[in-house]
């Protein structure tokens, strides 16, 4: 088994971490945001442009993303948005973003729950969002949910992943994701599905997302990442979910899975103390405990 030298973080506490909590100003996201740029993160999801009347919480994505440019001045980060549409794409694209994230559920059911759309037609608007970002010179991942799982129809048939895979790498998109959206996967069928997935991706980059539901989140992405995935969602004090999933919270805590890689020789860009006190800030921000095992033990170097 060989690991690779270096893993990249995404830092999707803006986002996936903050749409299932009750909308905190936008002050207060600011916040948050200092503290992850301080970590050295390279990548971090800033917001999405989805329906304020789904989610509230991040109604404010233009707002967000007029903030972003002090910080592109000063460090060396690619914020992206989450997008659930072709005029989502556009409307993140106006705000400034150049990096954008199109989600396509593998099941049906969890795809009308989230997007309104069966699985087939979200998986056909790859090929007007992949125009509209290559027009504007953006770059757009596909993250294929509920991989391994669905909240409503159970497992989910890895051929429905594949075939989404192979239709987003024939539009021409710039990266893939498969994510764990509801926390229930294991290292097994992490290895399984990425086997399967490697072969149709070419040279793309392949990410991988987990929520640690049910306690395997970190020992998935470690298998995601023996597998040879070398980007990782991570938010920072665990915080996040899916709010079209009933059930699925936590996403891996960033500073328990950058604990995890250090100890395993295996690089990132983010500083550990720093990442404690972004989970902390984030904490405070949304007024109740996050489940990080970091936040609530510490480093066993530093303490």
């Amino acid at each position: 088994m060989t690991l690779p030298g270096k893993v990249d973080i995404r830092e999707v506490c803006l986002r996936d971490g903050l749409q299932i909590e009750k909308p905190i100003p936008l002050s207060a996201k600011v916040a948050i945001l200092d503290a992850i740029v301080a970590t050295g993160v390279r990548e971090v999801e800033a917001t999405a442009f989805v329906s304020p009347s789904k989610v509230p919480a991040l109604a404010d994505a233009a707002e967000l993303a007029q903030e972003l440019d002090r910080y592109r001045a000063s460090h060396d980060v690619e914020f992206s948005a989450l997008v659930a549409s072709p005029n989502g794409a556009k409307r993140a694209i106006a705000a400034g973003l150049r990096s954008i994230e199109y989600v396509v559920s593998a099941s049906d059911a969890h795809s009308h729950a989230n997007v309104g759309r069966t699985s087939a037609e979200a998986t056909g608007q790859i090929a007007e969002i992949a125009a509209i970002a290559a027009d504007s010179n953006t770059s757009v991942e596909v993250i294929i949910a509920t991989a391994w799982d669905c909240p409503f129809a159970g497992p989910t048939d890895p051929q429905r992943v594949l075939d989404i895979v192979s239709a987003a790498v024939g539009f021409g998109v710039n990266r893939i994701a498969v994510a764990d959206t509801i926390g229930t996967t294991t290292p097994r069928r992490v290895s399984s599905l990425i086997s399967q997935v490697r072969p149709l991706i070419g040279d793309l980059p392949l990410g991988a997302h987990f929520h640690n539901t049910r306690g395997a989140g970190l020992a998935s992405a470690y298998a995601a990442v023996q597998s040879g995935v070398t980007r990782l969602d991570a938010s920072v004090g665990g915080l996040g979910g899916c709010p079209f999933a009933p059930g699925a919270s936590g996403n891996i805590a960033t500073e328990d899975l950058v604990y995890l890689l250090r100890d395993s020789d295996i690089a990132v860009d983010v500083d550990l103390s720093a990442a404690i006190d972004a989970a902390r800030i984030a904490q405070d921000a949304v007024g109740h405990n996050l489940p990080s095992a970091l936040l609530r033990a510490g480093d066993r170097i530093l303490g």
